[in-house]
């Protein structure tokens, strides 16, 4: 390995970790070299992802937090501080998703999804920013999503919420860029995940989707996990505000 891409004595905080986006990360940070601290609502999964880190000779921390509880946000990083020393990197992945028609959209249902997918985030930022500004290095990674920037019928709260993810990456990046604190989002396109899985079952399903995609397949989570460790490393020391979309030129004719 490049030496520019070693996490090696570094520390990372993956919420959502317990499956799909948020565990491939997490397994190829630690990969990378970094130990983890695995945080999802299911409690079982995350500690099934942290027996996976362990596995690769690192040391790993499983939490059980929902993200759009600010108190508890708050003690999740005080734990993980306690338990590492401090946290060099945040990939900020849990987040749900459901479509609705506006009309028939409830107060519930749309504060679930801002809740998770905006405030959360939001909230884990503000966690880890004293220490972080105080030690004046850190990385940041959102998941946001290609649908931030392509309308989707009945996204109405979730294509809002992602697009609304990016822009506070790009406020963040601006205010902590002096701090050397590098702030990127990741925008993933067609994956197999829980979330997908639906519309993913059947072949006549799945050529639906791969016909959307340019290069004209899916592919595995693991490229997510790569380009994280890339965001995570030394070798994107120079790269703050930017949202990268990992979707097989989807969003190609949207940007």
């Amino acid at each position: 390995m490049l030496k520019e891409f070693s996490l090696s004595g570094s520390t990372a905080l993956v919420t959502g970790g317990g499956r799909g986006i948020g565990r491939a990360i997490a397994l190829t940070l630690a990969e990378a070299g970094a130990d983890v601290a695995i945080v999802a609502r299911t409690l079982s999964q995350v500690e099934q992802v942290a027996d996976e880190v362990r596995a690769l000779n690192r040391h790993a921390l499983a939490l059980q937090a929902d993200v759009s509880d600010p108190i508890r946000v708050d003690q999740m990083v005080t734990d993980v501080t306690n338990e590492f020393g401090r946290i060099d990197i945040l990939v900020n992945n849990a987040g749900i998703s459901g479509t609705s028609s506006l009309a028939s959209f409830s107060n519930d249902a749309w504060n679930r999804i801002i809740e998770t997918n905006l405030n959360g985030p939001f909230y884990c930022c503000r966690a880890v920013a004293s220490q972080m500004l105080e030690r004046r290095s850190g990385r940041i990674i959102n998941i946001s999503s290609n649908y931030a920037t392509m309308a989707a019928l009945g996204g109405a709260a979730y294509n809002s919420s992602k697009a609304a993810l990016n822009m506070l990456t790009k406020v963040l990046a601006l205010e902590w860029a002096p701090y050397n604190v590098g702030v990127n989002a990741i925008g993933p396109g067609w994956f197999e995940t829980e979330m997908s899985k639906a519309s993913l079952e059947t072949p006549k399903q799945r050529t639906r989707v791969e016909n959307i995609i340019p290069m004209g397949r899916l592919t595995s989570l693991r490229d997510l996990g790569l380009l994280a460790v890339y965001l995570a490393s030394p070798a994107s020391n120079w790269m703050t505000g930017q949202v990268i979309y990992l979707d097989g030129g989807e969003t190609a004719a949207f940007l």
